[in-house]
């Protein structure tokens, strides 16, 4: 399982880092990152490359998100 931290980066830095990992195909990814629009971008491209996106943890305006391909 590949873990990215993308808290704190404006968009759309963290779309962009995400891109390569969701490119090559890895099976499981989890994401760090901070709520609002990176957020929802994430959950977007993420479905769009085929994986299943599930909240892990919602706090303190942070959100954990645990990527599947399917």
């Amino acid at each position: 399982m590949k873990q990215l931290d993308v808290r704190g980066l404006s968009c759309p830095e963290p779309v962009l880092n995400l891109k390569p990992l969701l490119e090559e195909g890895e099976d499981t990814i989890e994401v760090l990152c901070s709520c609002g629009a990176s957020s929802d971008n994430i959950k977007r491209m993420a479905s769009h490359y085929g994986y299943a996106v599930e909240v892990l943890k919602e706090e303190q305006g942070e959100i954990t998100y645990h990527l599947q391909k399917q």
